[in-house]
């Protein structure tokens, strides 16, 4: 049996090995496995232990496609004015950001085809601002890692995105929600086109240090 399957995965082998996977195949995911990912992620920690996380699993194709529209407003505008050329960091050459791209581009045009769109919610209980939302969703985000690595551990593909999300009363109007919560995170899920791999990342004695930043 291979070491991808989740039965032989432990926890260090998900997180070395969960890319941010947007090409995702169409073909539709159990509602059994979906359910077991947002369990998952109610596992993780709340603030206040509140529980206040709350998720809503589009597989509607209307809904798909709508969520789709927004999303498209908002890399649209994320992007513009060009989307050809991607500059390269230190750490990351232009290459390698310019198909990092090219995969948010790719899932901007076929969103409405993967099968299973994971908004990630806070119930605020009493009318929320968007800023007020942006600025206490901290609650949700340790849960949104939590689905991350459950979706890898099962071998399905993922990666969050906020930019379909900046009109709340769109996304309420579309997901009919009330005015006291407001979606924090867009997760696609599906079963990956391409291949997983380890994760490139800044080696951690770059990022690291011990009491205080400068010795």
């Amino acid at each position: 049996m291979s070491s991808e399957t989740s039965n032989e995965m432990n926890v260090f082998d998900v997180m070395y090995n969960c890319r941010a996977m947007r090409r995702l195949d169409s073909k539709e995911v159990p509602q059994e496995t979906l359910t077991k990912l947002v369990d998952a992620a109610n596992q993780a920690p709340s603030g206040s232990n509140m529980q206040n996380g709350r998720w809503i699993i589009a597989t509607d194709p209307a809904v798909r496609q709508k969520l789709a529209d927004l999303n498209r407003q908002g890399v649209e505008a994320y992007i513009q004015p060009d989307t050809s050329v991607a500059e390269g960091l230190p750490h990351q050459s232009a290459g390698k950001r310019q198909r990092m791209l090219d995969s948010v581009l790719w899932q901007m045009e076929h969103m409405h085809e993967i099968p299973a769109l994971v908004i990630a919610c806070l119930e605020y209980g009493q009318k929320v601002s968007d800023a007020d939302a942006q600025r206490g969703g901290g609650s949700i985000w340790p849960g949104v890692q939590n689905l991350l690595l459950a979706a890898r551990a099962h071998g399905l593909g993922a990666a969050p995105t906020t930019l379909g999300l900046q009109n709340q009363d769109a996304v309420r109007s579309v997901l009919n929600m009330p005015d006291t919560m407001a979606a924090l995170c867009l997760i696609p899920v599906g079963y990956p086109l391409g291949k997983f791999g380890t994760v490139t990342r800044k080696p951690v004695g770059e990022i690291l240090r011990f009491n205080t930043w400068d010795a």
